[in-house]
């Protein structure tokens, strides 16, 4: 048994070995032109990084160009306005990403001059920064034999060489990195890296039937050999997401809108967010109201301010995060008085276009 893993570790290789020059040279003829590939600035590189994960390219274009329009270096990034900076990201979600280029920003600032450091084992100390970028950056912008793996990667290099190991085990992700590094040719390394990504979001797609005629892998292939595309990669069946039953308020008062910041924990932590409440309790959500001395339709009682609360027509609303699922009452309201909740912060509509930073789920129900 031994010996079969060993030789069958050994014929992957030598199918990896192989790769290198057709890769490049479809690379090279194939290559889409993206903003971020305009030069090897390990700025530019680790800012598109970060904005591409768990997003569409088509998607960060004007995200990223707008982005670098407004912060052309580390040292402006590190010295951004948080609320400018979320203005920025508005839209592209999961803000922890930028919170941490920032507080990596401001570490190459303090710590590297403003330099980006150019060791791997340095840029991985980097806040927000796991193996995949660090992999990137260094090879792409440093020209490091980093392999930066990413599902993509991973889709390849399974196919390839009919590999049905579990790829979200973080063993096997390092194991298959070592071993693709084995391989890095001595020039060129970053358009190496990039081949990879290339060939695994064009031709051998996550979604759908790959485009074997069109790679120039293919004569390698043990799963178009086999016809078994469809089998890799294998990874272990996500847990089912949890479900959240929200009522949001959105109340108006005068020419101002009701927002507050969310704790700093959990999802979308910091944020700026509508009133809310988990449940849909409507007793709660008049007690809520009345505790902070809002006044709506001169209602006083809880009672009164319930049965009010249960005959408006409510908007509804999901929002799908990775782990939970919002769906979401939502239900606007005129107050005769703002109450006294310090949390509660009055801003006006032009505000909220120009300034603040609202996370999707609630820019659904400004929609």
């Amino acid at each position: 048994m031994k010996m079969e893993r060993k030789e069958r570790k050994n014929m992957q290789m030598e199918q990896l070995d192989q790769i290198v020059m057709p890769l490049l040279e479809w690379y090279h003829e194939n290559a889409r032109v993206l903003p971020w590939r305009q030069n090897k600035d390990p700025y530019r590189v680790w800012v598109s990084e970060i904005m591409l994960q768990q997003t569409r390219v088509e998607a960060v274009i004007p995200y990223y160009e707008r982005f670098m329009k407004q912060l052309p270096t580390i040292r402006m990034l590190a010295e951004c306005d948080d609320e400018q900076l979320m203005k920025l990201w508005e839209g592209l979600g999961y803000y922890s990403r930028v919170k941490n280029l920032k507080k990596a920003a401001q570490v190459i600032c303090s710590e590297y001059e403003g330099n980006f450091p150019q060791d791997f084992d340095l840029i991985i100390k980097l806040p927000g920064i796991g193996e995949y970028t660090a992999g990137a950056i260094s090879s792409i912008a440093f020209e490091k034999a980093t392999a930066a793996v990413d599902g993509n990667v991973l889709r390849v290099i399974t196919r390839l060489t009919e590999n049905s190991q579990d790829i979200m085990d973080t063993k096997v992700r390092r194991m298959m990195t070592k071993e693709l590094e084995k391989v890095y040719p001595e020039k060129e390394r970053g358009d190496f890296t990039q081949s990879l990504m290339e060939l695994g979001a064009m031709v051998c797609v996550p979604n759908g039937a790959p485009k074997c005629e069109e790679c120039p892998l293919n004569f390698l292939c043990g799963a178009r050999k086999h016809q078994t595309q469809l089998q890799y990669p294998t990874k272990k069946k996500k847990a089912e997401r949890r479900n959240v039953e929200m009522m949001v308020l959105i109340l108006h008062y005068q020419d101002k809108i009701a927002l507050r910041k969310r704790k700093e924990e959990g999802v979308l932590s910091g944020m700026w967010e509508f009133p809310n409440l988990e449940g849909r309790t409507w007793e709660n959500m008049a007690q809520w109201i009345l505790e902070r001395n809002i006044v709506v339709d001169g209602m006083e009682s809880e009672k009164e301010l319930s049965a009010f609360l249960q005959n408006i027509k409510k908007g509804k609303k999901k929002h799908i995060f990775s782990h939970i699922e919002w769906h979401m009452d939502c239900i606007d309201l005129i107050c005769d008085s703002p109450g006294n909740d310090k949390e509660l912060v009055w801003v006006t509509k032009q505000q909220l276009e120009g300034e603040i930073a609202l996370p999707a789920a609630f820019q659904k129900i400004l929609k």
